[in-house]
C-alpha cells in the first residue's frame, strides 16, 4: 500500500508547490521600499524552497549541447543507438572527424537516471567518443515487454559491447560494477573478439565484505523474503507499466535521504541563507544537485531483488559462485582488458576496498594492464562528479584509457 499512499500525498502536494511559486513571484519583485527587507528576503526563500520540494519521476534533460576537441568548440547532440525496453544506449554525437577511443559509460540502475552522470559525460567528451546506457523507468514499461534482472543486465550490456566493437572502453559507476565485470568475464571465457580494451570501476560494490557501510548492513538486516514483503510495491494502473512489480524510485530516495539526513537538511538551510543574502550563484548549485538528486525512478522486483540477494547477501563474485545463465563467471578469465578501479576515501556507499577487491579476483591480468587509484577528501558522489573529478581522477582516467587503446 506503499505507492497509492505516495501518490496520494504527492497529489496534495502539487497545488500547494503551484501555489508556493506564484506567491513567491510576489516577494521578489523590485517593490519600493520593501524588496530587501529582511522579512520579505526570508518569505521569498522560503517559498522558493516549498515551491521545488517534492519528487520527479521524469528523466531530466542532460543539457549537453556543445564541447571541445583540440582546442575548437564542436556541437553535441544525442543519438539513440540501440533502443531496448529498459534501456537505450545514447551516443552523444559530436560534429568532429577527430577519431577519439570509443567509451561506453555504464550508469548505475539504483534509482536515479543516468543524467546523475552529467558532469562524468562533460568531462569525457573532450577525449572520447562517449556512449551511456540510460535506464528507463520501470514504471512506464509495459508488462508485455516481460520481467527484466540481473543477468538481463549482463546479456544487454555484451550486446553493447559487441555492437560497439573490441576497440570500446567500459567505464561502470557503482551499482553496474558487478554486472560489468561479470560481462567482461564471460567475453573473456569464451574468447569473444569483441572483448573492450579496458574496464575501470568506479566506486562498486564488488565485495561489500570489505568494510561494511550502512548501505551494506541495512542489505544483510533482513532475509530476501523480508525485501519482497516490505518493499516490492505493483505500478498503479495509472501507469503504462501497470501491474509491474517494482522497487519504487521514492523508497530508495528517502533511504539515500536518511542515512545522511543532517547533511541534506544542512545544504538546505544553507540554500536558504544563501537566497537571503542574494547569493544566487550558490543557491542555484545546491538546487541543481537536488533537482537531479529528487528525480528518481522505480526499478525491475526481479533485477532488484536478485542484486540484494546475489551482491549483498550471499557475495556470490567474490566468492566464486556467481552464474549467469548457468554459466559460471570467472573473473580469473580476463587477461586481454585491462583493469582500473577507483575509489573514494570518504565512500559511505561503497568504501575502501569493495572496488579494489576486483584486481584480486582477475588473477590472472598482467601487472602492467592494473591500476587503482584510491582518491582522498571525496565521497561516493566525488569519485565521479564536482572538481576533485575532473581535476584528480578524470585525468587517471584519460590516460588509462589512452594506454590501453
Amino acid at each position: 500500500m506503499l505507492y497509492p499512499a505516495y501518490e496520494a500525498h504527492s497529489g496534495a502536494l502539487g497545488p500547494i508547490r503551484i501555489m508556493a511559486e506564484a506567491t513567491r513571484g510576489l516577494f521578489v519583485q523590485p517593490w519600493p521600499l520593501v524588496s530587501e527587507l529582511p522579512l520579505v528576503k526570508g518569505s521569498a526563500a522560503a517559498l522558493d524552497l516549498l515551491s521545488n520540494a517534492g519528487i520527479a519521476h521524469g528523466r531530466p534533460p542532460f543539457r549537453i549541447t556543445s564541447t571541445e576537441v583540440a582546442g575548437k568548440g564542436v556541437r553535441v547532440r544525442e543519438v539513440p543507438v540501440i533502443e531496448h525496453p529498459f534501456c537505450t544506449l545514447l551516443h552523444f554525437r559530436k560534429a568532429t572527424r577527430v577519431a577519439q577511443p570509443i567509451v561506453l559509460l555504464v550508469a548505475p540502475l539504483s534509482g536515479h537516471f543516468s543524467t546523475l552522470l552529467r558532469g562524468t559525460v562533460e568531462a569525457l567528451l573532450p577525449d572520447h567518443d562517449v556512449f551511456i546506457t540510460d535506464w528507463k523507468n520501470a514504471r512506464n514499461i509495459p508488462l508485455l515487454y516481460g520481467r527484466f534482472d540481473l543477468d538481463d543486465e549482463i546479456d544487454l550490456l555484451i550486446r553493447f559491447v559487441r555492437h560497439l566493437g573490441p576497440e570500446a572502453h567500459m567505464i561502470a559507476v557503482c551499482q553496474p560494477a558487478v554486472p560489468v565485470l561479470a560481462a567482461v568475464s564471460l567475453m573473456a571465457s569464451s574468447n569473444d573478439p569483441a572483448q573492450p580494451r579496458s574496464v575501470t570501476l568506479m566506486g562498486g560494490p564488488i565485495d561489500t565484505r570489505i568494510n561494511p557501510t550502512q548501505v551494506n548492513q541495512v542489505a544483510t538486516a533482513h532475509p530476501i523474503d523480508w525485501f519482497e514483503n516490505h518493499v516490492i510495491e505493483t505500478v498503479p494502473l495509472r501507469y503504462k507499466g501497470a501491474f509491474r512489480r517494482v522497487y519504487p524510485g521514492f523508497l530508495q530516495l528517502a533511504g539515500f535521504l536518511s542515512m545522511n539526513l543532517d547533511r541534506h537538511v544542512g545544504a538546505h538551510v544553507d540554500m536558504f541563507h544563501n537566497l537571503v543574502k542574494g547569493d544566487g550563484e550558490s543557491a542555484r548549485a545546491t538546487r541543481a544537485f537536488y533537482d537531479e538528486y529528487r528525480s528518481v525512478m522505480d526499478m525491475s522486483a526481479d533485477f532488484y531483488l536478485q542484486t540484494i540477494d546475489r551482491v549483498f547477501q550471499r557475495h556470490q563474485l567474490p566468492l566464486g559462485t556467481f552464474t549467469s545463465r548457468g554459466v559460471l563467471v570467472e573473473p580469473q578469465a580476463v587477461t586481454r582488458t585491462a583493469l582500473m578501479t577507483i575509489e573514494g576515501e570518504n565512500d559511505d556507499i561503497c568504501s575502501v576496498g569493495q572496488t579494489v577487491a576486483a584486481q584480486e579476483l582477475c588473477a590472472a591480468l598482467p601487472s602492467h594492464k592494473r591500476q587503482h587509484h584510491m582518491q582522498k577528501g571525496v565521497g561516493h558522489y566525488g569519485v565521479f562528479n564536482g572538481r576533485r573529478w575532473r581535476t584528480e581522477i578524470y585525468p587517471l582516467v584519460r590516460e588509462f584509457v589512452r594506454a590501453n587503446d
